[in-house]
């Protein structure tokens, strides 16, 4: 198996009160303020149908992310053995994909191409990759 090189680019990026990754928290439902994820301008259209009260999933490049890190102690806590990395949240690995699902809080009217979301600990900057709706809410529409 040869290794291969894969382009990624933006949709658009999270907009947030976090600034830091030491102050964050470790996941969106520890206490994580709303954010908006800005859509680039000639995506809007694919954000278009997003609605207030759904969940979505979104996937962002977690850029702060050391990416020679291959095991950690879960949350960061020294009492704990070491794990690798695939099968913990850290945001340090090979690639630092995150994954968060938030629930679109508003869909403001004078903002086209943005949402505010609840439960996304990622700071403010962060690349957005995707958005994917749950996968039961496709099947209730």
């Amino acid at each position: 198996m040869s290794e291969s090189a894969y382009q990624l680019r933006p949709i658009g990026w999270v907009r947030s009160p976090l600034t830091d990754r030491s102050n964050a928290p470790k996941q969106g439902d520890e206490g994580a303020p709303e954010a908006r994820v800005v859509f680039l301008p000639e995506l809007q259209v694919a954000a278009a149908d997003l609605r207030a009260g759904e969940q979505v999933v979104l996937l962002t490049w977690l850029h702060l992310g050391r990416r020679d890190v291959l095991s950690v102690r879960p949350r960061s806590d020294a009492n704990r053995s070491p794990r690798g990395v695939f099968s913990t949240r850290s945001p340090d690995r090979p690639n630092p994909i995150g994954l968060h699902t938030v629930t679109i809080v508003e869909v403001p009217d004078a903002e086209e191409g943005v949402i505010v979301v609840r439960g996304l600990e990622a700071i403010d900057g962060t690349p957005v990759l995707d958005v994917k709706p749950v996968l039961r809410q496709i099947a209730e529409r």
